[in-house]
Protein backbone atom coordinates (compact mmCIF):
# COMPACT_ATOMS: atom_id res chain seq x y z
CA UNK A 1 0.00 0.00 0.00
CA UNK A 2 0.94 3.49 -0.77
CA UNK A 3 1.96 5.40 2.42
CA UNK A 4 -0.92 8.65 2.25
CA UNK A 5 1.55 11.09 1.73
CA UNK A 6 2.23 10.12 -1.58
CA UNK A 7 -1.17 9.08 -2.33
CA UNK A 8 -3.41 12.14 -1.24
CA UNK A 9 -3.31 14.70 -3.93
CA UNK A 10 -3.09 17.32 -1.26
CA UNK A 11 -0.34 16.23 0.41
CA UNK A 12 1.65 15.18 -2.13
CA UNK A 13 1.27 18.47 -3.68
CA UNK A 14 3.64 19.94 -0.30
CA UNK A 15 6.50 17.35 -1.23
CA UNK A 16 8.87 19.40 -2.42
CA UNK A 17 8.42 22.07 -0.37
CA UNK A 18 8.93 20.32 2.44
CA UNK A 19 12.05 19.12 0.76
CA UNK A 20 13.43 21.93 -0.49
CA UNK A 21 17.01 22.46 -1.21
CA UNK A 22 18.05 18.83 -1.01
CA UNK A 23 21.02 18.04 -1.77
CA UNK A 24 20.93 14.87 -3.87
CA UNK A 25 20.29 16.71 -7.08
CA UNK A 26 23.35 18.04 -7.35
CA UNK A 27 25.24 14.48 -7.32
CA UNK A 28 22.00 13.26 -9.60
CA UNK A 29 21.47 15.58 -12.09
CA UNK A 30 24.88 15.76 -14.05
CA UNK A 31 24.50 11.69 -14.39
CA UNK A 32 21.03 11.92 -15.55
CA UNK A 33 21.94 14.57 -18.20
CA UNK A 34 25.11 12.52 -19.48
CA UNK A 35 22.83 9.49 -20.15
CA UNK A 36 20.52 9.18 -23.17
CA UNK A 37 18.21 7.58 -21.46
CA UNK A 38 17.14 7.33 -18.16
CA UNK A 39 14.38 5.98 -15.84
CA UNK A 40 13.92 7.26 -12.37
CA UNK A 41 12.22 4.53 -10.44
CA UNK A 42 9.98 5.93 -7.11
CA UNK A 43 10.42 9.74 -9.50
CA UNK A 44 7.54 11.39 -7.04
CA UNK A 45 6.71 14.74 -8.42
CA UNK A 46 8.83 13.93 -11.06
CA UNK A 47 11.42 17.33 -9.94
CA UNK A 48 14.52 15.50 -10.92
CA UNK A 49 13.45 14.49 -14.57
CA UNK A 50 11.76 18.30 -14.84
CA UNK A 51 15.02 19.49 -13.87
CA UNK A 52 16.84 17.43 -16.52
CA UNK A 53 14.35 17.99 -19.27
CA UNK A 54 14.62 22.08 -18.40
CA UNK A 55 18.23 21.76 -18.47
CA UNK A 56 18.26 20.89 -22.24
CA UNK A 57 18.45 16.97 -22.11
CA UNK A 58 17.44 15.78 -25.36
CA UNK A 59 17.00 12.23 -24.64
CA UNK A 60 14.12 9.79 -23.28
CA UNK A 61 13.43 10.39 -19.72
CA UNK A 62 10.66 8.21 -18.02
CA UNK A 63 9.02 8.80 -14.47
CA UNK A 64 7.81 5.77 -12.68
CA UNK A 65 5.93 5.77 -9.83
CA UNK A 66 3.03 3.88 -7.62
CA UNK A 67 1.30 6.66 -6.22
CA UNK A 68 -0.82 9.12 -8.76
CA UNK A 69 -1.09 11.62 -6.16
CA UNK A 70 2.59 12.26 -6.62
CA UNK A 71 2.61 11.93 -10.59
CA UNK A 72 -0.65 14.12 -10.56
CA UNK A 73 2.40 16.88 -9.71
CA UNK A 74 4.96 15.20 -11.87
CA UNK A 75 2.27 15.26 -15.24
CA UNK A 76 2.48 18.72 -14.76
CA UNK A 77 5.35 18.56 -17.40
CA UNK A 78 4.50 17.04 -20.92
CA UNK A 79 7.91 15.99 -22.63
CA UNK A 80 8.88 13.61 -20.23
CA UNK A 81 7.10 9.78 -20.27
CA UNK A 82 5.24 9.35 -16.69
CA UNK A 83 3.56 5.87 -15.48
CA UNK A 84 1.71 4.19 -12.92
CA UNK A 85 2.91 1.52 -11.37
CA UNK A 86 6.33 0.09 -10.20
CA UNK A 87 9.20 -2.79 -11.26
CA UNK A 88 6.61 -5.22 -10.23
CA UNK A 89 4.21 -4.54 -13.20
CA UNK A 90 6.34 -3.08 -16.00
CA UNK A 91 8.84 -4.44 -17.84
CA UNK A 92 12.18 -3.20 -20.01
CA UNK A 93 15.00 -4.83 -21.76
CA UNK A 94 18.15 -2.62 -22.06
CA UNK A 95 15.89 0.36 -22.78
CA UNK A 96 18.12 2.89 -20.32
CA UNK A 97 21.42 3.66 -20.07
CA UNK A 98 20.76 4.90 -16.44
CA UNK A 99 18.41 3.99 -13.90
CA UNK A 100 18.04 6.26 -10.52
CA UNK A 101 15.79 5.81 -7.55
CA UNK A 102 16.06 8.65 -5.12
CA UNK A 103 14.84 10.28 -2.13
CA UNK A 104 15.68 6.80 -0.62
CA UNK A 105 12.91 5.61 -2.30
CA UNK A 106 15.30 2.27 -2.28
CA UNK A 107 14.39 1.80 1.71
CA UNK A 108 10.51 0.96 1.18
CA UNK A 109 11.37 -2.22 -0.29
CA UNK A 110 10.73 -3.70 3.27
CA UNK A 111 11.50 -7.39 2.43
CA UNK A 112 14.48 -9.52 0.70
CA UNK A 113 11.83 -10.81 -2.02
CA UNK A 114 11.05 -7.26 -2.85
CA UNK A 115 15.11 -6.03 -3.01
CA UNK A 116 16.11 -8.97 -5.16
CA UNK A 117 12.60 -7.72 -7.45
CA UNK A 118 13.90 -5.01 -7.98
CA UNK A 119 17.25 -5.17 -8.95
CA UNK A 120 16.77 -8.06 -11.23
CA UNK A 121 14.38 -5.74 -13.29
CA UNK A 122 16.53 -3.07 -12.58
CA UNK A 123 19.41 -4.96 -14.95
CA UNK A 124 16.89 -6.24 -17.09
CA UNK A 125 16.16 -2.52 -17.84
CA UNK A 126 20.10 -1.42 -18.33
CA UNK A 127 21.70 -1.73 -21.86
CA UNK A 128 24.99 -3.37 -21.93
CA UNK A 129 26.62 0.09 -20.76
CA UNK A 130 24.38 1.11 -18.19
CA UNK A 131 24.65 2.36 -15.08
CA UNK A 132 22.37 2.11 -11.68
CA UNK A 133 22.81 4.58 -8.88
CA UNK A 134 21.23 5.34 -6.14
CA UNK A 135 20.88 5.39 -2.27
CA UNK A 136 20.29 4.39 1.00
CA UNK A 137 20.86 6.11 4.80
CA UNK A 138 23.57 4.57 6.71
CA UNK A 139 21.69 2.72 9.67
CA UNK A 140 24.64 3.54 11.67
CA UNK A 141 23.95 7.11 11.33
CA UNK A 142 20.46 6.72 13.29
CA UNK A 143 18.31 8.81 11.07
CA UNK A 144 15.57 8.06 13.02
CA UNK A 145 16.90 10.05 16.07
CA UNK A 146 15.94 12.64 14.62
CA UNK A 147 12.95 12.24 13.40
CA UNK A 148 10.89 14.17 16.48
CA UNK A 149 7.83 16.79 16.57
CA UNK A 150 10.29 19.52 17.46
CA UNK A 151 12.92 19.45 14.02
CA UNK A 152 9.06 20.18 12.03
CA UNK A 153 8.99 22.20 9.69
CA UNK A 154 6.52 24.56 8.17
CA UNK A 155 5.06 25.37 4.52
CA UNK A 156 2.63 27.26 2.35
CA UNK A 157 0.17 24.94 0.21
CA UNK A 158 -1.57 26.19 -3.10
CA UNK A 159 -3.99 28.49 -1.03
CA UNK A 160 -1.91 30.75 1.01
CA UNK A 161 -2.53 28.30 3.76
CA UNK A 162 0.80 27.59 6.39
CA UNK A 163 1.14 23.75 6.87
CA UNK A 164 2.98 22.38 9.78
CA UNK A 165 4.65 19.10 8.68
CA UNK A 166 6.35 16.90 11.66
CA UNK A 167 7.56 13.41 12.09
CA UNK A 168 7.36 10.86 14.85
CA UNK A 169 9.61 7.77 14.89
CA UNK A 170 8.48 4.70 16.71
CA UNK A 171 10.59 3.71 19.61
CA UNK A 172 13.40 1.39 18.58
CA UNK A 173 13.75 -2.14 18.67
CA UNK A 174 17.07 -2.58 17.66
CA UNK A 175 15.80 -4.60 13.79
CA UNK A 176 16.19 -2.84 10.59
CA UNK A 177 12.91 -1.10 10.11
CA UNK A 178 11.85 1.75 11.20
CA UNK A 179 8.07 3.23 11.50
CA UNK A 180 7.33 6.70 12.21
CA UNK A 181 4.45 9.25 11.32
CA UNK A 182 4.17 12.13 9.43
CA UNK A 183 1.89 14.69 11.22
CA UNK A 184 -0.13 17.85 8.63
CA UNK A 185 -1.46 20.11 10.65
CA UNK A 186 -2.74 23.86 9.19
CA UNK A 187 -5.09 26.21 11.08
CA UNK A 188 -7.72 26.09 8.69
CA UNK A 189 -8.39 22.62 8.88
CA UNK A 190 -11.20 20.38 10.16
CA UNK A 191 -7.95 18.04 12.22
CA UNK A 192 -4.24 16.57 11.72
CA UNK A 193 -3.84 14.62 8.62
CA UNK A 194 -1.32 11.32 9.35
CA UNK A 195 0.04 9.04 7.13
CA UNK A 196 1.88 5.88 8.37
CA UNK A 197 5.13 4.87 7.05
CA UNK A 198 8.13 2.03 7.52
CA UNK A 199 11.43 2.51 6.23
CA UNK A 200 14.22 -0.56 5.91
CA UNK A 201 18.02 0.22 6.69
CA UNK A 202 20.84 -1.90 5.76
CA UNK A 203 23.82 -1.95 5.73
CA UNK A 204 26.60 -1.71 2.62
CA UNK A 205 27.64 -5.13 2.73
CA UNK A 206 23.76 -5.97 2.79
CA UNK A 207 22.95 -3.85 -0.41
CA UNK A 208 26.37 -5.02 -2.39
CA UNK A 209 25.20 -8.44 -1.64
CA UNK A 210 21.74 -8.06 -3.29
CA UNK A 211 23.55 -6.19 -6.03
CA UNK A 212 25.22 -9.46 -6.82
CA UNK A 213 22.78 -11.55 -6.21
CA UNK A 214 20.81 -9.92 -9.12
CA UNK A 215 24.32 -9.15 -11.79
CA UNK A 216 24.87 -6.04 -10.71
CA UNK A 217 28.12 -5.21 -9.77
CA UNK A 218 29.65 -1.94 -7.36
CA UNK A 219 31.67 0.22 -9.51
CA UNK A 220 31.41 2.60 -6.39
CA UNK A 221 30.13 3.80 -2.79
CA UNK A 222 29.95 6.98 -1.20
CA UNK A 223 29.47 8.11 2.20
CA UNK A 224 27.71 11.61 1.30
CA UNK A 225 26.91 13.32 -1.24
CA UNK A 226 30.31 15.15 -1.82
CA UNK A 227 31.51 11.79 -2.78
CA UNK A 228 33.75 10.83 0.26
CA UNK A 229 34.57 7.66 1.05
CA UNK A 230 32.40 5.41 3.40
CA UNK A 231 33.49 5.54 7.14
CA UNK A 232 30.76 3.39 8.92
CA UNK A 233 29.42 6.10 10.47
CA UNK A 234 27.28 7.37 7.26
CA UNK A 235 24.89 9.23 6.82
CA UNK A 236 24.61 8.18 3.50
CA UNK A 237 25.47 5.27 1.23
CA UNK A 238 25.16 5.79 -2.57
CA UNK A 239 25.84 3.18 -4.94
CA UNK A 240 26.90 2.90 -8.33
CA UNK A 241 26.35 0.03 -9.65
CA UNK A 242 27.00 -1.60 -13.22
CA UNK A 243 24.97 -4.51 -15.26
CA UNK A 244 28.00 -7.55 -15.26
CA UNK A 245 31.02 -5.20 -14.84
CA UNK A 246 34.11 -5.81 -12.55
CA UNK A 247 34.91 -3.62 -9.67
CA UNK A 248 36.53 -0.38 -10.92
CA UNK A 249 40.08 0.66 -9.89
CA UNK A 250 39.57 3.37 -6.71
CA UNK A 251 36.03 1.96 -6.12
CA UNK A 252 35.43 3.19 -2.59
CA UNK A 253 33.82 0.27 0.01
CA UNK A 254 34.14 0.31 4.15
Amino acid sequence: MVDRLFSDRDLAALYDAVCAGRPDFAFYLPLVMSARSVLDVGCGTGDLLHQARAAGHPGRLCGLDPADGMLEQARRRTDVEWILGDLSTTHWDRAFDLVVMTGHAFQVLLEDEEVRGTFAAVRAALTDEGRFVFETRDPAARAWGEWTPDRAVEVVDATGAVVRVANEADPYDGGDRVSFTTRYTSPGWDGPRLSRSTLRFLGADEVTSFLAGAGLTVEAQYGDWLRQPLTGTGPEIITVAARGRGQEKGATRP
